[in-house]
């Protein structure tokens, strides 16, 4: 399939990508309407909206914003134009540059604008809290961050003034990867993210949206980002959440996403502290006490991730390396199992599981197990 990022689309991107700007048109819609065409929306894009839309299972609202469109291709084109003037890129769900996990959401978007290159697989934590926590609390939140960071774990947050920001500096401050999942398009970000935009392109973090270009945030788009943030991540942490914190949604979409939730506890007179506090004594969370407490949810030893800036482009990855990947998951697998799954000869498997353990990106558990990061 054709890369979205070389502006070459195939119809099948054109059409989705077409779609998905189409307001009220969400993921439910979108694979209603890929039932519609017979599992594939690409014959969407290569006929005229006004021969399929009288028929198409959308809303009334939703077929009133079609039947304004001619051909899809040509409104695809539009947006990829102010793309490009926005310097944001498109992955769609089937690309690398797209979440590994995220695709796994039931309610995932079928692309997400970007900005920034999304680095080598790795575990990641969603930390997010409060705008406004108790006093002091924002340098600790920094450092806790810096150090989950440094034990080769990705942080993921909502750019958000506060807790979010804080935890964003702290990965960047070592160098490591930290992405961000705004709750408008990337060309309408407020006058704070659109200064720290500069700091995350300069030391690879990634702002993504699920939004397209010109949409601005609104009360209703913050609570639909909080699942992409749970989503995209193995585990969230909540720092600091009042008892009717934002961050509490994105805590219960991990609990739906099945991730596993932390939360740190706090004094019990101090209102910012209300929110994580319940979660712990109402079972949703566990509590989170030191940065190892991360590490063991997400699944990871400092010793064997993928440190800060360790690995350069996954392009630099051997055809092998990538193909025996692709065969492992997060179950430890015997040799055998591997070698079943893919294309390789024995002594080639061995070599690319060489490669991917030095790079970091698999783990060698006792008994020749072998795992992916």
């Amino acid at each position: 399939m054709a890369d979205a990022e070389t502006d070459s689309l195939t119809a099948e991107q054109q059409a989705c990508l077409a779609l998905w700007a189409v307001p009220g048109l969400g993921p439910r819609t979108l694979a209603a309407l890929r039932a519609f065409a017979d599992g594939r929306l690409a014959p969407l894009a290569t006929t005229p909206v006004g021969d399929w839309v009288s028929e198409a299972p959308v809303s009334p609202q939703v077929r009133r914003r079609l039947a304004t469109l001619e051909r899809l291709p040509v409104v695809a084109e539009r947006l990829q134009e102010a793309c490009r003037g926005g310097g944001m890129r498109v992955a769609f769900a089937e690309q690398r540059a797209y979440p590994e996990r995220l695709r796994q959401v039931e309610d995932a978007p079928p692309l997400l604008f970007h900005r920034g290159q999304p680095g080598p697989p790795r575990r990641r934590v969603a930390m997010v809290g409060s705008r406004h926590p108790d006093q002091g609390f924002l340098p600790f939140a920094r450092a806790f961050a810096r150090q989950v960071a440094e034990g080769g774990v990705g942080v993921v947050s909502g750019a958000a003034a506060g807790v979010d920001r804080a935890c964003h500096w702290g990965a960047l401050d070592v160098g490591a990867e930290t992405w961000a999942f705004l709750g408008s398009a990337l060309d309408a970000l407020d006058p704070a993210q659109a200064r720290l935009l500069p700091h995350f392109l300069e030391r690879g973090g990634v702002f993504f949206s699920e939004l397209p270009p010109g949409v601005r945030a609104s009360t209703s788009t913050f609570p639909r980002r909080n699942r992409l943030i749970s989503g995209a991540s193995d585990a969230v942490l909540v720092m600091r959440a009042g008892a009717e914190s934002g961050s509490l949604h994105t805590a219960k979409a991990g609990r739906a996403q099945g991730r596993p939730v932390l939360a740190m506890p706090g004094d019990v007179r101090q209102a910012d502290a209300a929110g994580c506090n319940a979660l712990l004594r109402e079972g949703h969370a566990s509590a989170c006490l030191d940065a190892k407490d991360v590490w063991r949810a997400v699944g990871v030893d400092p010793g064997w991730m993928v440190a800060p800036g360790k690995v350069d482009s996954w392009d630099g990855l051997s055809p092998e390396a990538r193909g025996a990947y692709a065969v492992l998951d997060r179950i430890p697998r015997t040799f055998d199992e591997v070698l079943t799954g893919s294309t390789l000869s024995p002594a080639a498997l061995v070599s690319a599981l060489v490669e991917l353990e030095m790079t970091g990106l698999v783990v060698q558990h006792p008994g020749r197990l072998y795992e992916k990061i």
